[in-house]
């Protein structure tokens, strides 16, 4: 009857640690009830259970029974069990840690280097066992039994703590299992409020500023928003300024980190049409960041880069409304009539003041419309800065803008134009980016652009490229260029230059580039040859080729210089072509 009630009592006693599990009560709570079960089953003077810490570089009491909370809390900060490498050495519980085996102390006062007998003798125990907690993945802590008199552990006293303690590492797995599940389910639901809350500042057009007033709110630290070119786009919280400048809009490496910290602050990229345009900066944020804190980081990530999808979807929208406008200007509407100053105002133009014309030619093999569309972006913030605004827009693979001459900041043409340069020139990161700028005009601005265009071809044939290009810089040909018709500058130049535009159309010459680099070069052979990288002898042979064509005696200075003036009428006749606008 003995055996057969205290059969019923461990079969209870285990009984009730399964329901704990299974009730989903605390860690906590089930290794407390570990610790009871085993001092009340062995009729032990105390116990506890001990499990690594989060370096495990230490074994701590994480459940007791019998013992003081001061005990607990002195062995915990003062003398926590330190785990030694091997399984020979160090305290009993690092040894039945490290080893998979029980190992026990029958009087602490005999026992060599025990360090903990100042704490021993304030709990009153002389004696103890430690056994491993383990499970399929291995040992998880130690089960601890204390007396407080010397005693020898049997073999069948270990036995049966070895027993209860297979049943308690199976409940402290199951029980820590349910906590992670529970931690897991309330990371998630409070990380999918986190992203409503942001999703919902967005949607009711709160903005950079809101979701970043939202951000301060839960991270509780200084938040700022920036852009590649290092402009603040809103910032929450003290003031703090970001710690980069500017960076590449290219798009993140594969396998890097959405949130990280970087040159010692915590920075979260957002990433839209695979590059990074905006950031999000926590400039004072000291130490690391909590898991939830990192997920608050990754939807204000998310959230943002719809934030910019929807900001860039509207401004296409009326950049497409700007560039219809632009077409129509362009091409020869009048610029008085009332639905057309209707639509500007409503964009923000203003048609009856005098305008420059601009035309900007981004001037490198590596351009694409990507890049094309990224200068009008910049070309646009530019003009948005300044009243009455100007109209920008792509326009036949140029950026294109009609300019208030009364615009503030801007005092003539050729200043216009250079801040119109530098603007597209950060935006793509070159340098050979030209421009040009038509004369004022009221109400002409299909003609204005006709010559700025004009102007820009004069330049690209004379291999002028990056800078600003002005009517006046071009000299006789900016003059020419104000023609209305170009007829008369093609039969100019038919008349001495025909024979060699035919020559090399049929026959797949270079004799007009020919004299146009002999003429540049002050009718110098030897420099013609080095600047075509042609031997001199075939320079004179194309030279007595040209003469034979057009009858012209390139050893007359008169006479180069009537060749001179048909390469620029030649020049500005290309420039002033509707054919070379397409």
């Amino acid at each position: 009857m003995d055996d057969e009630s205290e059969l019923r009592t461990w079969l209870s006693a285990i009984g009730t640690l399964t329901s704990a599990v299974n009730s989903g009560r605390g860690l906590r709570e089930v290794l407390d009830l570990v610790a009871s079960t085993a001092r009340e089953l062995l009729r032990l003077d105390f116990c506890g259970v001990l499990v690594p810490d989060a370096e495990e570089r230490n074994l701590v009491i994480a459940g007791w029974d019998g013992l003081s909370a001061t005990y607990v809390a002195r062995v915990n900060s003062d003398h926590p069990v330190p785990l030694e490498p091997g399984a020979d050495s160090g305290a009993p519980s690092s040894r039945a840690y490290r080893s998979g085996r029980p190992a026990a102390v029958s009087d602490i006062s005999r026992e060599p280097g025990f360090i903990w007998g100042g704490v021993a003798h304030d709990q009153d125990y002389r004696s103890m066992l430690s056994v491993p907690l383990v499970t399929a993945s291995g040992v998880i802590g130690t089960l601890n039994s204390y007396r407080s008199a010397v005693h020898e552990f049997d073999a069948e006293e270990t036995g049966r703590l070895q027993l209860l303690a297979e049943h308690a590492a199976i409940a402290i797995t199951s029980a820590r299992l349910v906590a992670d599940l529970r931690e897991q389910h309330e990371l998630v639901t409070r990380s999918e409020r986190i992203h409503e809350r942001l999703l919902r500042v967005s949607v009711r057009s709160g903005g950079m500023a809101g979701i970043a007033a939202a951000l301060h709110d839960l991270l509780d630290t200084a938040v700022v928003l920036q852009d590649a070119r290092g402009e603040i786009l809103a910032a929450a919280g003290p003031v703090a300024e970001p710690p980069d400048a500017g960076w590449s809009r290219a798009e993140p490496p594969p396998g890097a980190e959405l949130v990280r910290e970087e040159t010692g602050h915590v920075v979260a990229d957002v990433v839209l049409s695979g590059e990074v345009p905006a950031r999000v900066w926590l400039p004072g944020h000291a130490g690391r960041l909590s898991t939830l804190d990192r997920r608050a980081l990754e939807h204000a990530s998310v959230v943002l880069s719809l934030e910019l999808l929807r900001r860039r979807t509207a401004l296409e929208v009326e950049q497409n409304l700007r560039g219809e406008l632009l077409a129509e200007l362009l091409g020869g509407a009048d610029p008085r009539a009332d639905a057309l100053r209707h639509r500007a105002r409503l964009l923000g133009h203003d048609l009856a003041c005098p305008h420059y014309a601009l035309v900007g030619e981004i001037s490198t093999s590596g351009q694409s419309a990507h890049a094309r569309r990224r200068a009008t972006e910049e070309a646009n913030l530019l003009a948005s800065t300044v009243s009455p605004r100007p109209l920008v827009a792509l326009h036949r693979d140029a950026v294109v803008a009609l300019w208030p001459v009364s615009a503030t900041g801007y005092s003539t043409g050729p200043h216009v134009a250079e801040a119109f340069r530098k603007a597209l020139s950060a935006a793509v990161g070159v340098t050979a980016v030209t421009v040009a700028v038509s004369e004022p005009t009221e109400h002409e601005f299909a003609e204005a652009y006709r010559v700025a265009r004009g102007a820009l071809a004069v330049a690209r044939r004379d291999e002028r490229t990056g800078g600003v290009v002005t009517l006046e810089g071009l000299g006789v040909a900016g003059l020419l260029l104000q023609l209305d018709d170009p007829a008369p500058l093609w039969d100019y130049t038919n008349r001495l230059l025909g024979p060699l535009i035919r020559h090399d159309e049929d026959h797949g010459t270079a004799l007009v580039r020919t004299l146009r680099t002999h003429v540049a070069h002050r009718l110098d052979r030897q420099a013609t040859a080095q600047a075509l990288v042609l031997h001199p002898n075939t320079i004179s042979q194309r030279l007595r080729r040209i003469e034979t064509l057009t009858g012209l005696d390139l050893r007359d200075p008169a006479t180069a210089l009537e060749a001179r003036s048909a390469l620029t009428v030649l020049d500005v006749a290309h420039g002033l072509s509707r054919d070379d606008m397409s």
